[in-house]
């Protein structure tokens, strides 16, 4: 006898076992019935497809987590403090300290303030136009520009700063005090203090100034001595 074909539309997939199967289209316009034959609705759970999620502007690392006690008459307060740094890898970086009473408030605290306390800086390439040392109470940070491909050679609080900036390529050297906090504020002024090549003060400029006023003197006092001869000539 010749083989029958299945004429059920719905079930032409076969499982390993030899059992049946809709297809996806078929089970797509399927309605689903309760035990009544009432429709069951299902609020188009399956087509809500969320949209592409936005990337972050800016990308927030915690430096230091510190636990702080304050003595009050009932005792001690304990409480934490957190050292947060934003940037957002290009030449916008801002750094937040602030204190909490659990480690998810202080962060929270001290990123909002990273945001609003937020620098622009100036960059050459990838890396910065030029050396600088900053110093904030007994923390002093020297910072070098470096060639491409050098990455970045420093440690502990400079590289995480560092890493949130669109700066590649950094010599750095931490000098002085090791306090966390004074570090970071340390980093972000010598990143505040950079200049542009073309604004540079170099020493042709100077040396143009420098033969520039001498000619404007000598103008003057010929004027003078013009102006004082017609009068000499006419006393005498």
């Amino acid at each position: 006898m010749p083989e029958t074909k299945s004429t059920d539309s719905k079930a032409k997939v076969v499982n390993k076992s030899g059992s049946l199967k809709m297809t996806d289209a078929v089970a797509a316009t399927k309605e689903t019935r309760d035990i009544s034959g009432r429709r069951m609705n299902r609020g188009n759970r399956r087509n809500n497809n969320r949209g592409p999620v936005a990337p972050k502007e800016f990308d927030e690392t915690t430096i230091q987590i510190y636990r702080v006690s304050r003595t009050v008459a009932g005792g001690r307060r304990m409480r934490f403090k957190a050292l947060v740094a934003v940037g957002n890898h290009k030449n916008k970086i801002g750094v937040g300290v602030a204190k909490g009473n659990d480690v998810t408030t202080a962060v929270a605290k001290a990123s909002s303030k990273a945001k609003k306390n937020m620098i622009t800086f100036n960059m050459d390439g990838e890396t910065i136009c030029h050396e600088t040392e900053t110093k904030v109470t007994g923390a002093n940070v020297l910072m070098k520009p470096a060639a491409p491909g050098t990455g970045i050679i420093a440690g502990g609080v400079v590289r995480s700063i560092i890493g949130l900036t669109g700066v590649k390529n950094l010599i750095s050297k931490s000098l002085g005090s090791t306090n966390k906090v004074n570090i970071a504020y340390a980093v972000i002024d010598g990143l505040r203090e950079q200049t542009p090549r073309k604004d540079w003060t170099t020493t042709e400029k100077l040396a143009k100034t420098a033969t520039e006023k001498p000619a404007k003197t000598e103008k003057k006092s010929e004027k003078k001595t013009t102006k004082k001869s017609p009068a000499k000539q006419e006393d005498k």
